[in-house]
């Protein structure tokens, strides 16, 4: 829970898996009480992030500099939640699709099954791309680092090209 330097806001960050969303609440600290909540859809490029205020709460005067660092906030989980929906739209179909369907993870052994989906619908120079942000994966089924799927996913295609005679797990092609 981030806390505002002058110690009196602090921000409250959950994942809502009905909603496929993260909430961020701004609190004010001395009262217990959540004063803004920003909702950022991670799964569905058709939901845009919102924010919401109580309207039945009582009137407080929020300093802009602490909206601002709550804005912030939110504009970060906004950059890493949803950085694939900013690749091409047939490659953010195709990966909303697969994280739907593999619910954001794949397991080892379903690697090879996932790849021969993706191959068939996704062109060899996007593979990489695709992979790493629908599950953060490179192709030999090694994970990628949030901040390295962030990055090539905020590219739109990833620089890295994996030769076509690359193999994964020994002797399988992946394509």
């Amino acid at each position: 829970m981030p806390a505002h330097p002058s110690g009196d806001y602090a921000i409250t960050v959950m994942y809502s898996v009905p909603d496929d969303a993260w909430y961020l609440e701004l609190d004010l600290v001395r009262e217990q009480r959540a004063l803004v909540t920003a909702v950022v859809p991670d799964e569905d490029p058709a939901r845009e992030p919102t924010v919401c205020f109580d309207p039945h709460g009582q009137h407080l005067d929020i300093p802009y500099e602490v909206m601002r660092w709550f804005m912030d906030h939110v504009e970060e989980e906004i950059r890493t939640s949803r950085a694939w929906m900013q690749l091409r739209p047939e490659l953010v179909e195709v990966i909303h699709r697969l994280r739907q369907r593999y619910l954001g993870a794949i397991e080892d052994d379903d690697l090879p099954d996932v790849l021969a989906e993706v191959c068939v619908a996704v062109p060899e120079k996007d593979l990489t791309a695709v992979l790493e942000a629908a599950f953060g994966r490179h192709p030999d089924g090694t994970t990628v680092s949030g901040v390295q799927a962030l990055q090539l996913a905020e590219e739109g295609v990833a620089e890295q090209r994996l030769p076509s005679h690359h193999v994964l797990s020994g002797s399988q092609g992946w394509c």
